[in-house]
Parts: C-alpha cells; structure tokens; sequence
C-alpha cells in the first residue's frame, strides 16, 4: 500500500502539523559547525579557524549532493523506517561533533550530516507545499521560518558556548535528534509513498566526483588567505584537484542513460539570468566578513552581543515573508520584488559605509540589520524561484544540487575570501597614509601604545570604508540590471497587431469554429463512404 502522508491517521491534524514544525525547528538549522562559536571551538581544540569555515562549507557541499537522488531515495523506503534511522544518525553525528578534538573529523561528519539533512528535508517539503498550494507563497512560509530558525540557533549556540562550552551545544542537539526519532517512529505510518524503485540506478561515482570537486573548492576558499594563495603549493594542487573532479564529472554525465547532473537546464535563460543573480547576492552576502570585523575588532563586542546582532534581521525576514505571500498570492510580476530585495541590500551597503566610525552604537544597527534581513530573505525567495522556474520536476531536482552549492556556499566564499583580501591590502595602504603623521612630536614614547591602537582601528575603518563603496557602486549596477531584464516577459507588445495576424480576432474565431464544424461533417461524410 502506498501513502502520501507522513503519519498514521489516528494523529490528529494538528498534531501531524506541530511534529512537522518541530521536525523542521530543529533538523534544517543544523550544520556541522555554527558560525558564532567557530572562536570557542578554535580555543577549545587549538587548530586554525579555517578548518571549521571548511566544515562549515561541507555541510552545504553535502545538501547539494544529496538534492538529485532525495526522490529516488523517498520512494525506495518507507517513511518512518528512513526518518527514524537518519535522524539517529544526525543525532550521532552531532556526538561525535562534541567528543572529537580533530578538525578533519568534524570535516567528514559535516559532510555527511548535510547529505542526511537533505533527505529529511525533502519529506518536509511536499507536505508543507501541499497544504500552501502554491510554490511562491510556500517559499515565502518556508525561507522566512528557516531563516529565523537559523539566528536563533546561532544565537544559542553562542550563549551555550559561554555558560558551559561549545560541546554542550552538539549534546543539546544529538538529545533532540534522539527524542524525535523516538516521536517519529511512534506516529508515521510504516508504508511506501509511492511505487518503490531500485537504488541501483544512482550512480554513486558522479556523488563522489560531485563532492570532491566542491570540497577541494572549498579548501581553496577556506585556506586561500592562510597559506597565500597562488604562493602555497597546497592551494594550487587543490585547485587542479577541483578543476580535474569537475571535468570527470562533466564527462562521466555525457556517458550515463540516467545522469546524476543535468548540464542542459543552465542554457536556460532564467536559469542564467538566476545564477547571476545569485552571484549578486553573494557579493552582499559577502559582507558578513566585514561587519563581523568591525563588530568585533573595531567596536569591541564580545561573541554574544555579535551573534545578537543577527536577531535584529528577525523583523526585516517576518516583512519579506509576508510580503511574498501576498505577492505571488495576486499573481504579480517578480521584477519588482527582486528589486525590493536587492534595493534594502543596497541600503544596508550604504548605511554600513556611512556608519564606519568609532563613535558607532549598539542602537544604530537596529537599521542596517532590517534592511539586510529583508533584503536576503526576499531575494533568497523571489530569485530561487524564478531560477527554478518553468523546470520540470527531474530538471529541477538535476539542477537544484548544482544551484544550492553555488547560491549558499561559491558564491558566498568567493566573495567572503575576496573581501579578506582587499581588507587587508587596503588596511596596509592606511597604515601607508596615517604614517605620514607620525613623528616625534604627535606620538611620544610616553603615548606610543594607545596611538598605534588608534592608527590601527581607523585602518581598519577605512579599508572597511574602501570595500563598502566599492559594493555600494556594484549595487546600483545592479538595480539597473533588474530594471532593464525582462523576466520572462516581452519586452514589446503590440496587442492589437498579434490579435489580428495571429486570427485572434471574434471573426477568425467564429471563422476556425465553422472550419473546424465542416472539416468534422467531411470526416464524418468520409468515415460513412468507406
């Protein structure tokens, strides 16, 4: 027998919805490793950061991997047999996140708990999807509670980091994965969704290929500062690495009935036109480097009150969602939607370049933080669906691996390593100017060590500066390039003229009607005859 639902039917309605909720609360904001206490693991451990930016890549690179086969896998199991042993194996990832000491196994674990990730993920969205009905308002649902899913996570993950240590968090987390597999097999129903298939036809070499080629990416993005580049030999090997991986990945999808990646979906054109768009807003993305820098370096903040600083986009992700609602609930054209994500984007760009100084509060974030909050939220929304727009079901499931890698994890490190870079060549140029006023006189062995800090935080102000500007200037770039893009529509129409050559007129109606009604009588006439 076969099931489309998830639960038994004795779960009332919304008892079903509460478990979905949960289910999601705590399954999609996981990762290998959360930002906000990367610093308490790095003390803890004593490793470089850079390993743990790594893990934090993986987990993406492990979701993309996991898109293109996450329909075969749903209907080659039963729903609560594959639910209740991922979510164990979640749980024992995340133990193993909290008790080893060794960067490279939370590396691998993180690799693997975002493939597993993906596969609950999928059980939650068609169900989610079915009861909204309609693709764009279940975006506008699904990215605005994710997305504050994820503040709040990182948040706390700070906080237990400070009162206890940073591996009570994966302990908090490895208990929760337990008491849902527990609650997850008590209610859903033990039957297929849909016809079962083999799992023979996934071609587990191309998943390899997949996540070899993005992690040797990866390792470039994380180390590249680190180890200097193009200067390390370790950096150009891993960039031939990738580049041979994705070149043996593209061949091997020529050569395979049923490939795992479909190459054909990115000559589209909202597809290119969406992957450009994404790589804009990475670029703003980007800047979370730079705010944390300043934040931090600059304005003193310790790791909480910098992670609180991501509770304050909470308002601006809540706008963004009720206003996709609304918007693809009447039916209206994204151009204007997309330019109200990348125009608060924008604005948040040109409030971070005017707030560089010293004198910066806690209370003039509470601005900026909105506007990127609303910004990230409705372009995370209104772009990803018009990439994956107009895509079949396999098309999109081929393609969406590929998206999510580049949306959440190239675009986003590319420019994150860029900006580092620029930082700190721009830093070094500041010190260049501000030496000009050193002297004897201006600073005196007596107040050497509070000018030099003085000299070294406007440095860091103006390299920040620097960058802002630059971005601010890509921004209404930008702005113009979504004005002027048509989005699927014709840029010119002449109604009344394709009426007429096209026989849309009453006349030619009635005219191909009557046409039609005789062309059946002489086929009926025919049929009789013989």
């Amino acid at each position: 027998m076969y099931n489309k639902g998830l639960y038994h039917d004795w779960v009332p309605k919304a008892v079903q919805l509460l478990l979905i909720v949960l289910l999601m609360a705590v399954v999609m904001p996981l990762g290998g490793v959360y930002t906000g206490n990367i610093s308490y693991m790095t003390g803890g451990t004593g490793v470089l950061s850079e390993y743990y930016i790594f893990a934090n890549y993986a987990t993406t690179i492990g979701m993309g991997a996991a898109m293109p086969i996450v329909l075969r896998l749903k209907m080659r199991f039963k729903i609560r047999d594959k639910i209740t042993l991922v979510l164990v194996f979640l749980g024992i990832l995340n133990y193993i996140n909290a008790t080893t000491s060794e960067p490279t196994v939370i590396i691998g674990s993180s690799l693997i708990l975002g493939f597993l990730k993906m596969i609950v993920a999928i059980e939650l969205f068609l169900p989610v999807m079915a009861m909204i009905g309609n693709r764009g308002m279940f975006y506008g649902v699904f990215y605005s509670f994710i997305l504050i899913m994820n503040q709040i996570a990182g948040y706390y993950a700070v906080e237990v980091s400070i009162l206890y240590n940073w591996q009570q968090f994966f302990i908090i987390i490895s208990i929760l994965c337990f008491v849902l597999a527990l609650l997850q097999w008590i209610c859903m129903h033990d039957q297929y969704f849909a016809l079962k298939v083999p799992l023979h036809y996934i071609d587990w070499l191309s998943i390899i290929l997949f996540a070899s080629t993005f992690m040797f990416s990866a390792y470039v993005l994380a180390f590249g500062k680190q180890q200097d580049w193009l200067n390390s030999t370790k950096i150009i090997n891993a960039s031939i690495a990738a580049f041979v991986s994705f070149a043996l990945l593209v061949t091997r999808q020529t050569h395979l009935k049923r490939p795992y990646l479909s190459f054909k979906t990115f000559s589209k054109n909202n597809v290119m036109h969406g992957l450009f768009m994404l790589v804009c807003l990475g670029m703003f993305l980007g800047t979370t480097s730079l705010q944390n820098i300043f934040a931090v370096g600059v304005l003193g903040y310790d790791q909480l009150t910098n992670a609180k600083l991501n509770i304050l986009m909470i308002p601006g992700i809540i706008l963004a969602g009720i206003v996709a609602i609304f918007w693809f609930k009447k039916d209206k054209p994204l151009k204007m939607y997309i330019f109200s994500g990348f125009s608060a984007m924008l604005g948040y760009s040109i409030v971070m370049y005017f707030s560089m100084v010293l004198e910066f509060n806690y209370e003039s974030w509470y601005l900026p933080m909105f506007f990127k909050g609303y910004g990230m939220t409705a372009l995370f929304i209104s772009v990803w669906y018009y990439t994956l727009d107009k895509l079949e079901l396999n098309e999109m499931l081929a393609a969406i691996g590929l998206a999510l890698v580049w949306r959440t994890f190239l675009t986003v490190g590319f420019f994150s390593a860029i900006f580092s870079w620029f930082q700190y060549q721009f830093q070094i140029v500041s010190l260049g100017d501000l030496a000009v006023y050193i002297d004897g006189m201006t600073v005196t062995s007596q107040n050497v060590a509070a000018n030099m800090k003085t000299l070294q935080l406007n440095a860091i102000i103006a390299s920040n500066k620097k960058i802002f500007g630059y971005i601010v200037l890509a921004g209404f770039g930008i702005l113009i390039y979504i004005l002027t893009h048509h989005f699927g529509r014709e840029r010119f129409q002449y109604v009344r003229y394709i009426r007429l050559l096209k026989g849309k007129s009453k006349i030619a109606k009635r005219r191909l009607q009557e046409n039609k009604q005789l062309a059946e009588e002489i086929k009926d006439a025919a049929g009789s005859a013989l």
